[in-house]
């Protein structure tokens, strides 16, 4: 799914705010990256791609609370009395006003259980979510640079950042809650990271021995990283931590700032229509339902062909038929009604009659009613014939409508009479 991610500068949006932003395809590699101000900002290369905005580690805090038993914290349950619950709780913790500050719950925290929260200036951050919505760049997700939990490489990190004359030190993966801190860059730091790392020695899939400890630097304060640090780190743009965040399941935009349920769907049902429309890991089954899609169309066009074709050799047989029972039939429009009036003809010329006639018709209606049934009146036209004042009970007018359809005919009740007619439904 192709996706633009934003870094939220740390300033509130002025006119010459510029974002930085990755532009990726997959999810993992980027396209292009740069930094541009919101109307510039290029889209999502496909549809059903998403925005997402990243928030920088420095301007987050991270704490850990126990929430209530019984207090309900899923999804579309974020409501005033759970804020109220977190202001409660953190307002003895944080320097800010907690009525200022934006709150957000780790993903599938859980009521009587230590959960992570995210705090944040909650003006800050609408100010950029508005400012990026203003310029047609409406975020679907928000989510921290660095977040609590596991690290990719299972042991803690420290990743340094900013410019040589402002650096940081973000520690992640520290202690038993694998925490997050962001220190100044100095030997401290490194400290502080080495006490949550395995002992030299210990056992620790992936990790060196000479140094468990995973260091990375943006390559502006590589250099100073390795002088202050005394080891060699490895290089990590800003690009790739930002596919780094946006891989998350964190999502921040809770509470006042979060989406309605319909938006979270239709975005995810665009995500997953994007995604089986151009993800690679898709082109198999693309391959595969476009070559079903075919075959269907190519058998449904070989049957209407075949039908097509015993529709004409029929038809060309009812011709032929006509013509050569009746060769005085030169031109063939309506075959079956062309030969019903020949046979009409005939049949007139020999004095004999069919069962549209009055006779049969008489006989019929005559064999068919009850005892004692005698009509008042009769009328008749070619193929059709009227009984009136013959009232029938429900039982006698069922068997009187059998015995007709056993002889060929078929009645309905038409204006308190019977009417009567051969073959075809009346």
């Amino acid at each position: 799914m192709s996706t633009l991610i934003l870094s939220l500068p740390p300033a509130r949006p002025g006119p010459a705010t510029e974002y930085s932003y990755t532009l990726t395809a997959d999810g993992h590699t980027a396209l292009r990256h740069a930094a541009a101000a919101p109307a510039l900002l290029p889209e999502p290369t496909r549809p059903g791609g998403e925005v997402v905005a990243v928030v920088p580690a420095r301007a987050l805090s991270w704490q850990r609370v126990q929430l209530p038993p019984g207090l309900p914290v899923g999804t579309g349950q974020q409501t005033p009395r759970l804020r109220s619950v977190l202001e409660g709780l953190l307002e003895d913790r944080v320097l800010d006003d907690a009525a200022q500050l934006h709150f957000a719950l780790q993903p599938g925290a859980r009521a009587a259980e230590p959960v992570w929260v995210a705090v944040c200036d909650r003006g800050w951050l609408r100010e950029h979510l508005q400012a990026l919505e203003a310029a047609g760049r409406r975020v679907a997700r928000v989510v921290p640079e660095f977040a609590p939990g596991p690290t990719a490489t299972g042991r803690p990190e420290l990743t340094a950042l900013g410019t040589p004359e402002d650096a940081s030190a973000v520690l992640t993966g520290l202690g038993a809650d694998l925490g997050v801190a962001v220190l100044p860059l100095t030997p401290m730091a490194l400290a502080m990271a080495r006490a949550g790392a395995p002992e030299p020695g210990a056992p620790q899939a992936g990790a060196d021995d000479d140094n468990a400890l995973a260091v990375r630097a943006e390559p502006a304060v590589a250099a100073l990283a390795e002088r202050t640090l005394g080891q060699r780190v490895a290089l990590h743009t800003a690009s790739q931590r930002a596919l780094d965040a946006a891989r998350s399941d964190w999502d921040l935009a809770q509470f006042d700032l979060a989406s309605t349920g319909r938006t979270r769907a239709l975005r995810k049902a665009g995500s997953v229509a994007s995604a089986l429309l151009n993800a690679p890991q898709w082109r198999a089954a693309r391959w595969g339902a476009g070559l079903l899609v075919v075959a269907h169309l190519v058998g449904l066009n070989a049957w209407a062909w075949q039908e097509r074709q015993a529709l004409a050799a029929k038809q060309a047989a009812v011709r032929s038929t006509l013509t050569q029972t009746f060769p005085k039939v030169q031109v063939v429009v309506d075959a079956p009604v062309q030969m019903e009036r020949e046979l009409a003809q005939l049949r007139q010329a020999a004095g004999s009659v069919s069962a549209r006639d009055l006779e049969p018709l008489l006989a019929a209606a005559g064999s068919a009613l009850p005892a004692g049934s005698q009509p008042t009146g009769i009328e008749y036209t070619p193929g059709e014939l009227r009984l009136r004042g013959v009232p029938l009970a429900p039982e006698d007018e069922a068997a009187f409508s059998a015995r007709l359809q056993a002889a060929g005919y078929r009645m309905r009740q038409d204006d308190g009479s019977l009417l009567l007619r051969a073959g075809g439904t009346p």
